[in-house]
């Protein structure tokens, strides 16, 4: 568990990532805008007012998400090898997530944006389980499986190949 939880999630220990270290880095800036704005939807639901020390770090992320997701979109759209494996769903869970943090950043200085931030949060939330983003939903009991199952047989950690 600790491995799957903790080192295996390091660039090194995943073969794509290893050589694909920036959009590995991309993708954790990208993830940390998405759960800036899921917190502050969670936390405008339950009538939670934010200090504004954690109100600007929220917005700084979700700003940094926002740029980074747009990248990672037009990097789909541009590079030919991308597009070749890219599917509709790809596409539509980048666009609406990229969106939903879009509101989430207009809403934190506009309250005017509120509304449009908690519609794009519900329709992000109902295309979770349908589309790309459910792996939201199943991240950790994955990593638990993967971490319990191959952990259990005494391969992981991986040992490392003496070199020559």
């Amino acid at each position: 568990m600790i491995y799957a939880f903790g080192r295996g999630m390091l660039p090194w220990e995943k073969e794509s990532a290893a050589r694909h270290l920036p959009t590995y880095v991309a993708g954790l800036v990208y993830h940390a805008g998405i759960f800036a704005a899921i917190a502050l939807a969670l936390a405008q639901a339950a009538g939670i007012h934010l200090p504004n020390a954690a109100v600007s770090v929220i917005r700084i992320s979700m700003a940094a998400g926002l740029c980074v997701g747009a990248g990672l979109l037009l990097k789909r759209l541009t590079k030919s090898q991308l597009r070749h494996i890219s599917c509709p769903d790809d596409y539509a869970a980048n666009i609406l997530v990229d969106g939903f943090i879009l509101a989430g950043l207009l809403s934190s200085w506009l309250p005017a944006a509120l509304p449009v931030f908690h519609v794009a949060a519900i329709v992000t939330f109902l295309y979770m389980p349908l589309g790309k983003i459910r792996h939201c939903f199943f991240f950790f009991y994955s990593r638990f499986l993967f971490g319990s199952y191959f952990g259990r047989r005494g391969v992981l950690p991986p040992k490392r190949a003496a070199k020559a």
